[in-house]
């Protein structure tokens, strides 16, 4: 994952471009930048921030940084913003999304003669590999359009130069990009949460395929976008930061309304307490409790901001070193009650079995419910790196016991009728060691989105890709 900022400003815009980046943090753990252009050209900064937040990388960079236009990136995988002195100029580059046809692009400008100089995780640096790609065009949208052309997954980017800043939203709207606007300028963002606090009110959500350029001035449409829409749901489920709005609906919201969804079917159990894995999964129990109208408690605390998710960093022994550190129980709650456990998802399991549900029963839990509110993950994201590998799915690993080895088509076990779905969750239910164990359908997480089905990128649970 990973998550841009932008802004353009009547005079300094370095201090804007620190703010608005950092609101981006949730998105990734291991790379931070920022690029800011001013009259003497680009100043650019990289740091990790994989053991410090980027705040306390950036504070003193930020300062020295002169310029009324920039860029920032937080990312997962690589090192952003990417500078490229070009035929049309120098320009930085930040990019968000997933190429999964990389190897075969980057072997593609091997044979034209271009080199690359960066490296990101598991190989070139996918934002220096865009950066080569739009040069080869006949002009900067020329080169952004050729990109949305030739990548297999998704690409969203901000580009900065003398005209100012190219926003472009990938082909099919994988990831959101929303320009506001305040009475000193304009910024740009993928989580419109970011703006609220810079004083800048959102002005424009980009469709799919639209190119705008920003200026101090305003805003020029370079190329209009598509009605084919297929926006990552994951964002309102558990990526996305609860004050951002995409399409219009808050994420917030939605989560509230699956934890609602998630009550309404919970009528053959009793509990004495509601709780969610925090943060995400607070504001589904949340829902849970509305409905239920049984108690929201915590029984499990996050020890301070600081602990980011434990489900970003790449490697699964930092991931899990984070899990088991961040929640601290509370027995006082945890004793002797029954309690419901909302969580945005399930994705490995060793985590929420390891560091949340046994942290419930060595504090007394008298029993445990999951509420996972989003189905059973079945494929890794192609468009957003919102899940991993195929063997790291619980739900596979389940699949792969039940059957003995592991097979590819598993549509029996996406569908929730079939006696092979019902012993998929059995299976995981025994695995984490719950009471029960209930996950949300895709038909009710819809609903709670509130688009159309169509609108909705659903691959992670259906395998299905309607755009490609």
């Amino acid at each position: 994952m990973s998550g841009i900022f932008g802004a353009i400003t009547k005079e300094k815009c370095a201090q804007t471009v620190f703010y608005g980046t950092d609101y981006h943090s949730h998105l990734g753990t291991e790379y931070g930048g920022m690029a800011v252009l001013g009259k003497d050209g680009f100043s650019r900064k990289i740091h990790s921030v994989s053991q410090s937040q980027f705040k306390s990388k950036f504070f003193e960079d930020y300062h020295a940084m002169p310029g009324d236009k920039g860029i920032g990136a937080i990312s997962d995988s690589d090192i952003q913003p990417i500078y490229v002195d070009s035929k049309f100029g120098p320009f930085c580059l930040v990019t968000v999304g997933l190429i999964e046809n990389k190897e075969q692009l980057k072997k593609e400008l091997f044979s034209k003669g271009v080199s690359f100089s960066e490296e990101g995780k598991g190989g070139v640096n996918t934002t220096e590999l865009i950066a080569k790609l739009i040069t080869l065009g006949d002009n900067i949208i020329d080169g952004i359009e050729k990109i949305f052309e030739r990548i297999e997954g998704s690409c969203s980017l901000l580009l900065l130069n003398k005209d100012g800043i190219y926003a472009a939203r990938d082909r099919l709207g994988y990831t959101p990009l929303v320009i506001g606007k305040s009475k000193t300028g304009y910024g740009v963002a993928s989580e419109s949460s970011a703006l609220f606090n810079l004083d800048l009110k959102p002005e424009k959500f980009l469709s799919p395929g639209e190119i705008v350029l920003i200026t101090d001035k305003g805003l020029v449409n370079k190329r209009k976008g598509g009605k084919d829409e297929q926006i990552c749901s994951f964002l309102w489920i558990y990526t996305g930061f609860p004050a951002s709005d995409y399409e219009g609906v808050n994420v917030e919201e939605v989560r509230e309304r699956c934890g609602m969804a998630l009550a309404k079917k919970d009528k053959d159990i009793e509990v004495d307490v509601v709780s969610g894995v925090p943060d995400s999964g607070s504001s589904h129990a949340i829902g849970y409790s509305i409905q239920s109208k049984k108690p929201f408690r915590r029984p499990l605390v996050k020890y301070t901001p600081g602990y980011g998710r434990s489900y970003t960093p790449p490697s699964q022994e930092t991931r899990d070193l984070v899990a088991k550190m961040k929640l601290i129980p509370i027995k006082a709650i945890i004793d002797g009650n029954r309690i419901v456990v909302c969580d945005d998802s399930i994705v490995r399991g060793t985590q929420l079995k390891n560091f949340t549900v046994m942290k419930l029963w060595e504090n007394g839990a008298k029993e445990v419910h999951v509420r996972p509110a989003c189905p059973p993950l079945m494929f890794p994201c192609k468009f957003c790196l919102s899940t991993r590998s195929i063997n790291e799915l619980a739900a596979r690993k389940a699949i792969k016991a039940l059957e003995g080895k592991d097979i590819e088509d598993v549509s029996e076990y996406i569908d929730t009728t079939t006696p092979k779905h019902k012993k998929m969750i059995e299976w995981i239910k025994k695995d984490l060691e719950v009471t029960t164990l209930r996950y949300q359908t895709v038909e009710d997480m819809v609903k709670a989105i509130g688009l159309p089905k169509e609108k909705l990128c659903l691959y992670c649970w259906t395998g299905e890709c309607p755009g490609k």
